[in-house]
């Protein structure tokens, strides 16, 4: 079928929107017509920098849609459902089995290569049958997409779909580090560094868990404000003060547990890892290249007992915590609806400059019309 889709056809180039050719859903996928989809810092970053995999490649992992038809073996979706699309995971690897498919073993192959469909086939061509490349399992850039089931979970019906696709990913990635890997104790403290959607995301999974002091810092007063109204008891402009400095007036002798960088910057990073107290855990979760100089691993890290991890997908399975972050958004306690913006197709590369900008938190393209504003 004839699809339109936002393609990156080079590297570090705006997306450009075009007409593509889309497969049938295969052995376990399921066709989806796009209703909207979330515009991720990882979107930004393999904007900028390409894939091995190579180009062209549909962007898009934030995807929401209504079912369209299922291909062979699918018997847990049915058309007409409503889903989000959430990241590819293979099921079968001893990460999946013990319940952190973010972990998967083939998480790049199947979400970030920009190549094939898991089958080593490809879904999307150009006209003149070229293959396009696909990203996260699901290339929500498009009017309609094609996913596997493990991507898919359903959603009620009367949720607004244009919010569902930013659930599968950066509100997952934010919330799910508190509330599924750090698992912060009550009146302990911490800080989200970067006050985006993720940063935003983790906030609010800080006052869930019942934090004593929740320090949101951000360069942009605005965000700060934002972050003050979803739970955060202090904000920091890493612009204006010292960021250890100020930590340490706001949690005094009881110190510092946990830090959550949004960031990928190295200088907030390293001030977030500094302004930890003893056994004091620094979650890594945004993605970046940039690299951090001048850290003594015995001094920064071993002297306090402190730990460092990467956490992927805020260790979630997507089929249980995307359903609870809906109930706590329907609780008024996931406050989703007041960080997104919506834009039309034709403005996907005016969403993306505004998110880089800071005047946008969390941009959604609407891809069908019923759902345009």
């Amino acid at each position: 079928m004839k699809i339109n889709a936002a393609v990156l056809n080079e590297a570090g180039q705006k997306l450009e929107l075009e007409e593509l050719v889309l497969d049938e859903p295969k052995k376990d996928e399921v066709l989806i017509k796009t209703v909207a989809s979330g515009i991720c810092h990882s979107d930004i970053e393999f904007q900028a920098s390409g894939f091995a995999g190579g180009i062209p490649t549909v962007l898009g992992h934030e995807g929401a849609g209504i079912v369209e038809a299922v291909g062979p073996n699918v018997t847990t979706f049915k058309k007409g459902d409503h889903v989000a699309v959430g990241f590819a995971y293979d099921g079968t690897c001893k990460f999946c089995r013990n319940g952190l498919p973010g972990s998967c073993e083939n998480f790049n192959q199947l979400n970030t290569s920009g190549g094939p469909m898991r089958d080593g086939t490809y879904r999307l061509h150009t006209q003149d049958n070229q293959n396009v490349g696909n990203f996260f399992g699901q290339s929500s850039f498009a009017d309609h997409m094609v996913a596997n089931v493990n991507n898919l979970v359903k959603v009620p019906e009367d949720l607004d779909l244009r919010l569902a696709g930013p659930l599968g990913c950066g509100y997952m990635t934010g919330a799910g580090t508190v509330l599924n890997a750090l698992k912060p104790e009550v009146h302990s403290n911490l800080v989200v560094l970067g006050a985006g959607s993720v940063g935003l995301a983790a906030i609010m999974g800080a006052a869930v868990s019942g934090c004593k002091h929740i320090i949101a810092v951000d360069q942009y007063d605005e965000r700060l404000a934002m972050a003050k109204k979803f739970g955060a008891t202090d904000v920091i402009n890493n612009q204006k003060v010292d960021i250890v400095e100020e930590i340490n007036r706001i949690v005094g002798s009881a110190g510092l547990n946990y830090a959550v960088d949004t960031t990928g910057e190295p200088e907030v990073m390293k001030a977030g890892l500094a302004a930890l107290t003893i056994k004091g855990q620094f979650a890594v979760v945004a993605m970046g290249t940039k690299t951090i100089d001048k850290i003594n691993p015995m001094i920064d890290i071993l002297t306090f007992s402190k730990t460092v991890t990467g956490i992927i997908e805020g260790d979630s399975v997507p089929q249980e915590f995307i359903p609870e972050m809906i109930d706590l958004y329907r609780a008024g306690k996931f406050p989703i609806d007041k960080i997104a913006k919506f834009y039309k197709p034709a403005q996907i590369n005016q969403a993306i400059a505004d998110s880089l900008a800071g005047t946008t938190i969390k941009p959604i393209i609407v891809f069908d019309e019923q759902y345009q504003a």
